[in-house]
């Protein structure tokens, strides 16, 4: 009887062919678990560079947090494709990132207006402006135009109180101190 060598007996194609497959169906399977996880926001956070946002998120007095309570997770905000969110954990994995972390998501007042306009889920801008319409001013209709959102406010750091650089307003000081700081 003739032995056959370790090639003859392994390396065959179909033995090679039933590993690929087995290979890529495990990787597959690994990635879309991957992908389903980091919809979660609790999945964010297992990256300690990522942990502070998720705690201002989950728990703070900032603007996060109060779109968090409203049920708007971190990614209805961080659209990152596929590819995005690979690089993203790779430069990671790599060290290859700075802090503060750079990018994010876009946001200008369009951006914001998605949701925060009458076509939106959120409040339309004239209910902003007729819920801050106090009486000495009304930060929403500004004498400087219409200001991109981001100019007052924050989501993982303090709101600005743009106004608060030339005028004293009483209505500023009823804003809570956690959530927002004063050029003053």
């Amino acid at each position: 009887m003739e032995r056959k060598s370790f090639r003859e007996r392994f390396l065959n194609r179909k033995v090679i062919l039933i590993v690929l497959v087995t290979v890529i169906i495990i990787g597959a399977g690994t990635g879309v678990g991957l992908l389903k996880a980091s919809e979660n926001p609790s999945f964010c956070a297992t990256c300690h560079i990522i942990k502070p946002y998720y705690e201002s998120w989950s728990e703070s007095a900032l603007l996060d947090h109060k779109h968090a309570a409203e049920d708007v997770t971190c990614q209805e905000c961080h659209h990152n494709s596929i590819p995005e969110k690979a690089m993203e954990g790779i430069n990671f994995i790599t060290g290859n990132y700075t802090l503060p972390l750079e990018g994010g998501p876009d946001t200008s007042r369009e951006f914001c207006l998605e949701c925060h306009s009458p076509e939106g889920e959120g409040i339309s801008w004239d209910e902003i402006q007729a819920a801050t319409d106090f009486e000495e001013s009304n930060p929403h209709d500004s004498h400087h135009g219409e200001q991109e959102c981001n100019v007052c406010h924050q989501m993982h750091e303090p709101s600005y109180v743009f106004c608060s650089e030339c005028h004293i307003f009483n209505w500023i000081d009823d804003l809570d101190e956690e959530a927002w700081t004063n050029a003053w």
